[in-house]
């Protein structure tokens, strides 16, 4: 948005509207005087919550002079804006910081940053509350233009939210070596063929995006765009989480079908196996891998990826294994018809899963990792039940988190 000189010049003749806004920058010493930090925060929320912006600092709102910004204050008023994005607005929001310089009303060059704020995939919240622009004015929401915002921007809206358009991306941000695999038998041209398997689509402006299912399934590093979309696996050899105790520990990026192995593979490699004699030796492991990968899959497949920055969580324990899974049960699925009934969050998500194949040798059941036919908690109760003698449990934490517990099988206790 206005990326010429020409054009932001433009823009600042004609004045603060909707989509831009001016501010002065005073200092204090070293401090950053003038503009407040809270009210930075409220103007840039406000722009992600509406239709993107640009907020520039270094010219007068009133007079449209460009006043500019001390080259030695510029390190300062970066800073600050990258805090503000990090830390006091909530979700974190991503804007583009560029410095540059415009011609004052003498000809003479000043220095000026210029945030660029996209419309965001989510609804934030600044220190002062939830906020809207509505032409030059940013303005606190009511409670019922919030709600319609929330319902808006979540999964329940008309278009799923692994269809929606991720800011900031072009269709050439989605690597061809991964999108390719899913063309098969297609011979549309690129972009067309995006289009039919759901990978990009047109935002508000009409620009072409990748949308949020395309980044997570096509991209080397989702999480560039959807901060959480990774899965942090930990092996303790102590009953309770403490970092002291770890003896295996990463976080496992990358598309999700490629997360959905090395899930698996660390599970593989941190578990014990025992052997009883009956009358030969029989290998009893801790964990049947059958039910792992059911419950790795659904975690990846029917999280919520609209919860900002929460990410899937295995925990290894001597005597169990823990997966906790972002966001509430979907639809009307309770804890209890979880073995029962089926329900996808993520109907995007799931069918380019149902066309990743199962890595050969793996003996899961089936050949792609998704079959949709809503078996995998069966296969998760049943097997592991039988295998350790404790039938796993599901639990709804908060109603914004769901908690796998399954127990571990021992020798002594293993049941035919």
């Amino acid at each position: 948005m206005f990326e010429t000189k020409e054009e932001l010049l433009e823009k600042i003749r004609l004045g603060e509207d909707s989509v831009y806004e001016a501010k002065s920058v005073r200092f204090r010493g070293q401090r950053l005087a003038e503009p407040k930090r809270d009210d930075l925060a409220d103007e840039l929320a406000a722009f992600a919550n509406t239709a993107g912006g640009v907020l520039v600092l270094g010219v007068d709102d009133k007079t449209r002079d460009i006043e500019g910004i001390p080259i030695e204050h510029l390190d300062a008023v970066e800073a600050v804006l990258r805090e503000i994005c990090n830390d006091s607005l909530k979700p974190p929001l991503t804007a583009h910081i560029v410095r540059m310089t415009l011609p004052d009303s003498a000809g003479v060059e000043r220095a000026i940053i210029k945030v660029e704020v996209p419309r965001s995939l989510f609804v934030h919240k600044s220190p002062g509350g939830y906020f809207e622009r509505i032409g030059s004015s940013t303005r606190e929401m009511s409670p019922e233009k919030l709600a319609r915002l929330f319902q808006q921007r979540s999964q329940v809206r008309l278009i799923r939210f692994d269809e929606q358009a991720v800011p900031n991306t072009t269709p050439d941000t989605l690597t061809k070596m991964l999108w390719e695999r899913f063309a098969t038998g297609l011979h549309d041209e690129p972009l067309v063929l995006l289009n039919k398997l759901k990978l990009i689509t047109k935002d508000e402006s009409g620009s072409w995006r990748a949308t949020v299912g395309g980044i997570l399934m096509c991209t080397d590093h989702p999480e560039q765009w959807l901060p959480g979309a990774c899965i942090e696996v930990v092996h303790y050899r102590s009953e309770r989480p403490d970092s002291n105790y770890q003896e295996d520990a990463r976080t496992i990026t990358g598309p999700l079908d490629a997360q959905i192995r090395e899930a698996l593979a660390f599970v593989q490699r941190n578990m014990r196996v025992a052997a009883i004699k009956s009358p030969g030796r029989v290998d009893i492991p801790q964990y049947s891998l059958r039910a792992v990968f059911e419950a790795v899959v659904n975690a990846v497949a029917h999280r919520d990826y609209s919860m900002h920055g929460s990410k899937i969580r295995l925990f290894m324990f001597p005597d169990r294994l823990e997966l906790y899974s972002p966001g509430a049960l979907a639809n009307t699925l309770t804890v209890e018809s979880l073995p029962l009934r089926q329900a996808t969050r993520n109907e995007l998500i799931a069918s380019l899963l149902a066309k990743c194949p199962v890595d050969r040798g793996l003996d899961v059941g089936r050949g792609r990792l998704m079959d949709k036919r809503g078996e995998g908690v069966p296969i998760i109760l049943e097997e592991s039940g039988r295998l350790s003698g404790k039938r796993p449990e599901y639990t709804l934490l908060d109603d914004s988190e769901l908690r796998l517990t399954i127990y571990a099988a021992h020798a002594e206790t293993h049941h035919e």
